[in-house]
């Protein structure tokens, strides 16, 4: 989209709208998308993992936060509220503004409305940030993690299911049953 479009929203209006706005809304080159509120099964999932990964991370100088920080994804011109984004670089720390710009790793509570966006464009997004190493899906329809990570090289790959998940990112491991704990999220066949 061209910026004389007058439909076009800059990065500066879109950040300057979202200092007042009682509504969180992403932005991808030029447009706004408002965000949904969360199912109960999405909240827990999103709880215990902020849990399992803050006791993890005290005193390592990483910082982790939940649905409420936008990244940034200078490449692609976006800025999205990933369910909980970390990050170790120092520069966002003495950044302080309204979003990240160096994660180490996104994760994504999938809904049955984001979760296609999730898994296609906005990875495709995400992978353009060059600290991010990580990046995690995790279902709410079943017990199911797609767990995502890139090599020295550069190239993704991806473990489903494993257990413990091992973030190698942040060297953390939570067990599935952690992150699904007290949901009636129903685990997979044996």
């Amino acid at each position: 989209m061209l910026a004389t479009d007058p439909l076009y929203i800059s990065p500066e209006d879109y950040l300057a709208a979202e200092e007042t706005s009682p509504t969180r809304y992403e932005y991808r080159d030029g447009e706004v998308f408002a965000m949904t509120g969360g199912t109960q099964n999405h909240n827990v999932i999103i709880g215990n993992l902020f849990f399992a990964l803050k006791s993890h991370l005290r005193g390592s100088g990483c910082r982790i936060f939940t649905e409420n920080m936008k990244t940034r994804v200078e490449e692609r011109n976006a800025f999205y509220y990933p369910d909980i984004v970390v990050t170790c670089d120092p520069r966002d720390r003495q950044f302080q503004g309204q979003y990240i710009n160096h994660p180490r790793l996104i994760i994504e509570v999938l809904s049955p409305s984001t979760a296609r966006f999730d898994r296609t464009e906005k990875f495709t997004d995400y992978r353009t940030i060059p600290s991010l190493t990580e990046y995690v899906l995790v279902s709410t329809d079943r017990q199911q993690i797609e767990l995502f990570q890139r090599d020295d090289r550069g190239h993704w790959s991806l473990a489903s299911n494993t257990n413990p998940v091992q973030l190698v990112s942040v060297g953390c491991n939570v067990t599935i049953a952690e992150i699904y704990d007290d949901t009636d999220i129903p685990e997979p066949p044996a």
